[in-house]
């Protein structure tokens, strides 16, 4: 093992005590990556202890001599692989170049060049260089262009491979050589690829004799490479210099500094070399055919350099890209128009009307159709092209009742009202032939209407009408002049509704459109509601404004000879009656001390509650009748069912309906006192007990209780008050269940909770004066 490894491998365990890893997990030194290693490699150079020192604090931390040798292979696996990057085939060196110099960045969001949205068009390209995924950044994987002329920090790999090997990585100095062996510095700067490589493999012979000649071979590529300065000036977002790199392109430079500006040209932009043109740019030929024959590869201390734009155009309307377009001198507005992508589906292209500026206003011209190719637009030209006109010069229009309605073109085959139903395949069996109409418009464009006998044009009685452009011929149906015809069927139908009316239908034919009957209608007594109309006049009577027709049908809907001659008319309203002892399934519920409480089916609609409970065998021997409680949609209804039971024909004894409840309790023997009392208790009912005996179970009455109004719920849900007789209240009788509630009074809120006291103090003080006062006398 290296020295340089014995130290990197000692110096990591160093590191790892300070990191605190603990050798009771030996995996840690498997699970570290190569990157990891080189780190812990950078910091350990600054470790100052020794390597015995390492050592003996490594196996003291609990490491194995395991541990340290699995440390020292990954070490050298490290560097071996370090020592491949250095000696990899002429390819992979290709994959390995990497960049030199930090490059210059762009923060799109930073950028100034936007369009103020009051604009209603933005100029051509302009979003071109404000994309955050268009960079036009150069790709280190590409193979290097052979033009590519060398420069100070780039780097040469050269691979030796043959009857002898080698592998080199030079780099270019700032004077200009790259130096291989002990051979002599060779000047390569400003040299392509091609030229710097008959140099050095020159150079190289002096070592490497036949070299590329007999049995050893040498070749060149560009490594990593440098960066460069160029300059951008003028028109553009953000002038300035920027650093590229030495395979960047105009366009890279160019979106770097955000392109131009909103006065900058974006069809005559410079580079400049040297102080030469060498190049001048028009990105029209990039965004319009995708050519990328302008963006050259720059070189060091280019610049470019954007001017004023001369010709600026705005094109709306119907084009295909309606923008502000740049024109170069001499191009004319067909040419503008194809910059647009040429006239859309809809455009008017007879001519073509745009506003001018003058010196001392504005003025409008309109260049027709063959001066296209020749009209220059000038700068500041506002261009419009419009829509043609909904209008048509040849066309006629046919609907209504007829087979094949739409448009048709007057022509040489259709001239005539008769020519147009023909290639309509003609009328329809439901067209009404007495009357046609052809809405025309006069030549003032006031719209005329033309009625027409068409069943006398059709059968050649009148003469055939000739037709002009833009005629609307409307056939009207005979469904279109009367009011829509349907039957309806009500009652115990499945599914009643309206259906549409049909010749010679039947009730028993609606009756199955209609999903058939119910199962508690009946066959007979169908009743029919019918308009009372001309043709049924005679068969009603003077004070009668609806006709009712009796019918009777077999249930199953078999024809029976008066329904197959009875047929329905338009607007007839046909009633399904229900049989009368036919009924829904209405329950109710008894529960409690009942011999068989549950549910049970109403029989009929005069069934009252001592039939329920006679129907249910009556009440338990613990039943406790005057507490039963019986309920109504949730609701408790004071029943007193002793009394029912005793005496059956009270007006109390109710008839039941759907969902009505009865409970039938144990007694109780529990009396609740609630309220204005001094301690609202629940005690044991005494059958020798009166009001007053519960109240004093109760503590008596509380300063705001109202004794007047005091009232008593019984648990069938009766509730009794007080009575006055003279001066005397009369209170509730109290039974089991009872509940006996003391109302409150109303606070006083005026009154201070003190003034008793205070009217106490005050006449104990008049009192005891009037006693001083007397002793006295």
């Amino acid at each position: 093992m290296t020295p340089q490894i014995r130290f990197f491998f000692f110096s990591f365990f160093c590191l790892t005590l300070s990191l605190g890893i603990s050798a009771q997990t030996p995996s840690k030194v498997e699970q570290l990556s190569d990157s990891q290693v080189k780190a812990f490699y950078e910091k350990a150079k600054a470790s100052g202890m020794s390597e015995m020192q390492i050592e003996q604090a490594a196996l003291a931390q609990g490491f194995t001599l395991s541990d340290i040798s699995l440390m020292r292979k990954r070490l050298a696996e490290v560097q071996d692989k370090e020592n491949k990057e250095d000696l990899t085939d002429t390819d992979s060196l290709k994959l390995s170049r990497q960049q030199i110099g930090k490059l210059s960045k762009r923060d799109i969001e930073k950028d100034t060049l936007k369009v103020p949205k009051k604009e209603p068009l933005k100029v051509y390209g302009s979003e071109l260089f404000n994309t955050a995924g268009l960079t036009f950044e150069p790709s280190l994987r590409i193979a290097t262009p052979k033009n590519y002329q060398l420069g100070p920090d780039d780097e040469l790999l050269v691979e030796i491979y043959g009857d002898a090997k080698g592998s080199y990585r030079l780099k270019v100095s700032p004077e200009g050589t790259v130096k291989v062996l002990n051979l002599a510095p060779i000047y390569v700067s400003g040299l392509t690829i091609e030229e710097a490589r008959d140099k050095i493999v020159g150079r190289l012979r002096q070592s490497y004799a036949g070299l590329n000649s007999s049995g050893s071979f040498a070749s060149i590529n560009l490594g990593n490479i440098r960066s460069i300065k160029v300059m951008v000036t003028g028109e553009v977002v953000k002038p300035g210099v920027y650093t590229v790199s030495s395979l960047a392109t105009a366009f890279n430079a160019l979106y770097l500094c955000g392109g131009p500006n909103k006065n900058g040209s974006f069809r005559a932009i410079n580079v400049i070399r040297n102080n030469k043109v060498v190049r001048t740019i028009d990105i029209y030929d990039f965004l319009l055919r995708a050519s990328q024959a302008d963006n050259i590869i720059l070189q060091d201390q280019d610049i470019i350099q954007v001017p004023f734009y001369l010709t600026r155009v705005e094109l709306d309307g119907e084009v295909k890209r309606p923008a502000i377009y740049e024109l170069k001198k001499g191009e004319t507005l067909q040419q503008l128009v194809d910059l647009a992508g040429g006239f859309n589906e809809h455009a008017y292209q007879a001519s073509i009307t745009m506003r001018r500026n003058t010196d001392k206003a504005r003025k409008v011209v309109t260049v027709i159709k063959n001066e296209y190719a020749t009209f220059h637009p000038q700068s500041g030209d506002a261009i419009m092209v419009g829509k043609v006109l909904e209008r048509f010069d040849n066309k006629v229009v046919i609907e209504g009742a007829i087979s094949r309605p739409g448009e048709y073109a007057l022509g040489d085959n259709l001239k005539t009202l008769k020519d147009l139903i023909n290639q309509s395949e003609g009328v329809r069996e439901d067209a009404f032939l007495n009357r046609a109409l052809i809405h025309r418009e006069k030549p003032n464009r006031e719209p005329e209407v033309i009625a027409v006998a068409l069943g006398k044009v059709l059968s050649n009685e009148l003469p055939d009408i000739e037709l002009k452009n833009q005629d609307s011929v409307v056939i009207s149906s005979i469904k279109d002049l009367r009011e829509a015809y349907f039957v309806t069927i009500v009652g115990e139908i499945n599914n009643p509704s309206d259906f549409p009316f049909a010749e010679a239908m039947t009730v028993s034919d609606l009756i199955t459109q209609a999903g058939g009957l119910t199962d508690g209608a009946i066959d007979s007594r169908i009743e029919i509601a019918r308009r009372i109309k001309e043709n049924n006049l005679p068969d009603v009577a003077e004070n009668v404004t609806i006709q009712i027709i009796t019918l009777k049908i077999n249930r199953d809907l078999s024809l029976l000879p008066a329904d197959k001659e009875f047929q329905l008319q338009p607007f007839d309203i046909v009633y399904i009656r229900k049989s009368t002892r036919y009924d829904k399934q209405r329950s109710v519920v008894i529960l409690g001390e009942v011999n068989y409480p549950g549910t049970y089916a109403i029989q009929n609609n005069s069934e009252r509650v001592t039939q329920l409970l006679e129907r249910a065998g009556g009440p338990k021997l613990n039943g406790y009748l005057p507490n039963a409680v019986f309920r109504r949609g949730g609701e408790r209804i004071a029943l007193d069912i002793q009394k029912i039971v005793e005496n059956p024909a009270l007006e109390s004894n109710i008839i039941l309906e759907e969902g009505d409840t009865l409970f039938i309790p144990e007694r109780s023997e529990l009396v609740r006192i609630d309220g204005a009392v001094l301690n609202p208790s629940v005690v044991n009912y005494s059958k020798g007990f009166n009001y007053d005996d519960y109240l004093s179970q109760a503590g008596g009455y509380g300063e705001r209780a109202m004794k007047s109004r005091v009232y008593v719920t019984y648990a069938n849900g009766y509730t009794e008050r007080t009575r006055k007789f003279l001066f005397f209240n009369i209170r509730p009788k109290i039974q089991p269940g009872s509940v006996i509630s003391v109302p409150y009074k109303p606070k006083d809120e005026r009154r201070s909770d003190l003034t008793g006291p205070v009217i106490l103090s005050f006449t104990s003080t008049l009192i005891l004066a009037a006693v001083t006062l007397i002793s006295r006398l």
